[in-house]
C-alpha cells in the first residue's frame, strides 16, 4: 500500500513537472525575439474597462455551463442544484491549473461528495460536454475560414503544425472498434474482480455519453451551448478593445482570436501558460500580416493581448476555484447531516 502511494505521488509530481516544462518551453517561444519595451508600453496604455466587461462574460460562461450540466444529468435521474454544479465546475478548473486534464475527474469526484452522482456517469457527461464544445469550436473555425482565410493560412505556416489526416482516421477507427469489442465481450468478463470494476466504470461513462439522446429539454441544451460559446467569444473579443492596436478588430477578427486562443489552451501546459501566449503571438501576428502590416508588429501586440486575456482567465479560475473549496465543503457537510437525519 505504501509503495502504491509513493508511486502515485511520483506520477503526480512528474506530470506537474512535465506540464511546467511545456509551459516554460512555450513561454520561451512566445517571448523570443520580441521587444519587451514595446509590450510594456502597450500594457500601460491599455483600457482595462474592457477587461472588466470581458470578465462578466467569462463568469456567465461558468453559470451557463453549470445549468447545462444539470440538463445532461437529468435523463439519468439526477437533479442537482445549479450552485453545486457551478462550484464543482469551478473546482475542476482549479485542479486543471495543477495537473492538466485532471479537472474532469476532480469535478466528478467533487459532485459525488455533494450530490452522490456516481463518478463514472457524471464523467461520461463531461466527455459528452467536450464533444459538444468541440463541435461549437469547429463552428467558429468554419466562420474563421470563411472570413479570415489569409490569416488562417499564415498562422498555419508560422506555427509549423503538420496535420496528418491518417492519424485522426486511425484514432477514430480505434475508438469505434474498441467500443464494439467492449459491448460484445463485457458480459463475459464483468464478473472478474478487477476487470469487472473497470467494465462497470466504462459502462457508466457510456451511460453518461448516451444522455445526449435522452435529453428532455433539447432546445434549452442547444441554447445554453450557444450561450456558453457566445460568452467565450465576447470575453475574447472585448479584450481586443483594451489595446489601441487591436481596438479596430472586426467581428470576424474575433472569430479568429477565439479559435487561436482555444488551440493554445488545448496544449497540456499548466493552465495554458506559455502555450496560449505563443498561440496569440502567432495568431495576432498572422492577422496583422494578412492586412499588410508586419508579422513582428502583430506578434508584439499579440503577446500584450495574451498577457491581459490569460491573466484574466487565471484570475477567474483561481477566484472561482478557491471560493468553491469552502462552498463544496459546506454542501458536503449539509449532505452528510441530511443523510443522518433521514436515517
Amino acid at each position: 500500500m505504501e509503495t502504491n502511494k509513493k508511486s502515485s505521488l511520483l506520477k503526480k509530481v512528474l506530470t506537474i513537472l512535465i506540464s511546467l516544462a511545456f509551459a516554460a518551453l512555450f513561454m520561451w517561444l512566445a517571448v523570443r525575439g520580441l521587444d519587451f519595451k514595446n509590450i510594456k508600453a502597450s500594457l500601460v496604455k491599455a483600457n482595462y474597462f474592457w477587461v472588466l466587461a470581458a470578465m462578466v462574460f467569462g463568469l456567465l460562461a461558468y453559470w451557463f455551463r453549470a445549468i447545462r450540466w444539470n440538463l445532461l444529468l437529468e435523463p439519468m435521474g439526477y437533479q442537482i442544484s445549479n450552485s453545486n454544479s457551478l462550484w464543482t465546475i469551478s473546482f475542476g478548473y482549479l485542479m486543471n491549473l495543477t495537473i492538466p486534464r485532471s479537472g474532469e475527474l476532480a469535478r466528478s469526484t467533487a459532485l459525488y461528495g455533494v450530490e452522490k452522482v456516481p463518478v463514472d456517469k457524471s464523467f461520461g457527461t463531461i466527455i459528452l460536454e467536450r464533444v459538444v464544445d468541440l463541435v461549437c469550436m469547429l463552428g467558429f473555425l468554419v466562420l474563421t475560414v470563411l472570413f479570415k482565410k489569409e490569416a488562417i493560412l499564415t498562422f498555419y505556416e508560422k506555427s509549423g503544425i503538420k496535420f496528418n489526416p491518417n492519424f485522426l482516421i486511425g484514432v477514430l477507427v480505434i475508438l469505434v472498434m474498441g467500443s464494439l469489442l467492449f459491448f460484445k465481450f463485457k458480459d463475459k468478463f464483468v464478473h472478474l474482480p478487477f476487470i469487472g470494476k473497470i467494465i462497470i466504470f466504462v459502462e457508466g461513462i457510456f451511460h453518461g455519453l448516451a444522455t445526449i439522446f435522452k435529453l428532455k429539454q433539447k432546445g434549452k441544451f442547444i441554447l445554453l451551448s450557444i450561450a456558453i460559446w457566445v460568452s467565450y467569444y465576447m470575453a475574447a473579443y472585448l479584450v481586443c478593445f483594451a489595446l489601441p492596436e487591436t481596438s479596430h478588430f472586426t467581428i470576424a477578427d474575433g472569430f479568429f482570436v477565439i479559435v487561436v486562443g482555444t488551440l493554445g489552451m488545448m496544449v497540456p501546459a499548466s493552465g495554458g501558460i506559455g502555450a496560449y501566449h505563443f498561440a496569440m503571438k502567432l495568431g495576432i501576428g498572422a492577422l496583422f500580416f494578412s492586412v499588410g502590416s508586419t508579422f513582428e508588429q502583430g506578434a508584439e501586440i499579440g503577446l500584450s493581448y495574451a498577457f491581459i486575456s490569460h491573466t484574466l482567465q487565471l484570475f477567474i479560475m483561481l477566484t472561482m476555484g478557491l471560493i468553491s473549496i469552502p462552498m463544496l465543503a459546506k454542501a458536503r457537510n449539509e449532505a452528510v447531516n441530511s443523510t443522518k437525519i433521514s436515517e
